[in-house]
């Protein structure tokens, strides 16, 4: 992927966004068998620098997941960071808030879930649930939903300060495939524990999910902490384009080995 096709996906700071703008089904003129065998160099690529990363100890990743029901969050969980080395990631899955979250600020459980210094975070849902389904469902007032937008911004700012990557991924599936998806799940007994009945009234709500999702991203896309767009109809390129994208940032971070330590030089272990 060159560096043109990798910023057709970022988002714009400050600038508006129209999701029915952005493919959901784009091959980007890529063949899907050469696609999958490129997605395992790129894991061990990712695989490689995450071991520096480690080692480092000194950076974050953080890679949050949003998308719509269906929209493949756990399948490119699955697909892409299974390479890495288990005991250098943390994935999260944020559900509605329950018990002790419920009497913290909406920010509390996020920031308890941020990635430690050599470690790759990884966000299935996040802290945009609070600032989108509060608002298409009405749980809270216009003025509290939207002051979360510069509550999230400084809350990402302060993240990259102290040495966090953040990378923001919208899964953009499509209202059809999601449905296929959606009674795929219900008729597998492998799959139908999965099913909850919100998945089927939040389509009712479609387009009021789309605007909340799109001022989402043209609120809180910005230089340190973009948000790309993914088409996700099409599950190979949804888990190669934003492999790629993982392994640019983690090029850009370029983590470093420590150096040897001066009591282990001509050590030889007998």
């Amino acid at each position: 992927m060159s560096d043109t096709t990798m910023k057709r996906f970022r988002v714009s700071a400050n600038k508006a966004v129209d999701l029915d703008d952005w493919s959901t089904n784009d091959t980007l003129g890529w063949d899907k068998e050469s696609a999958k065998e490129e997605l395992v160099d790129v894991i061990d690529q990712m695989a490689f620098l995450q071991h520096r990363l480690m080692a480092e100890a000194d950076q974050s990743l953080l890679i949050v997941l949003q998308g719509r029901d269906a929209s493949g969050k756990d399948g490119l969980v699955r697909h892409v960071m299974t390479g890495m080395n288990p005991a250098g990631v943390r994935v999260v899955s944020f559900k509605v808030p329950a018990g002790v979250e419920k009497q913290h600020d909406y920010l509390w459980r996020c920031h308890a879930a941020v990635p430690a210094r050599g470690v790759v975070g990884v966000w299935n849902r996040s802290h945009y649930e609070d600032i989108v389904v509060p608002r298409v469902k009405r749980l809270v007032p216009e003025e509290v939903w939207r002051a979360r937008y510069r509550h999230v911004r400084d809350f990402e700012r302060m993240l990259v300060d102290e040495g966090t990557t953040i990378l923001k991924f919208y899964l953009h599936v499509s209202h059809e495939v999601q449905r296929q998806r959606l009674q795929k799940r219900i008729d597998n007994p492998e799959s139908s524990w999965k099913h909850d009945p919100s998945d089927i009234s939040d389509r009712k709500m479609w387009s009021s999910f789309q605007t909340a999702y799109e001022d989402v991203l043209r609120e809180t896309s910005r230089p340190h902490a973009p948000w790309y767009v993914i088409p996700a109809d099409v599950k190979w390129v949804r888990d190669l384009a934003v492999a790629k994208i993982v392994l640019e940032a983690l090029v850009l971070m370029d983590p470093r080995l420590p150096a040897p330590q001066d009591d282990l030089k001509g050590v030889t272990v007998i």
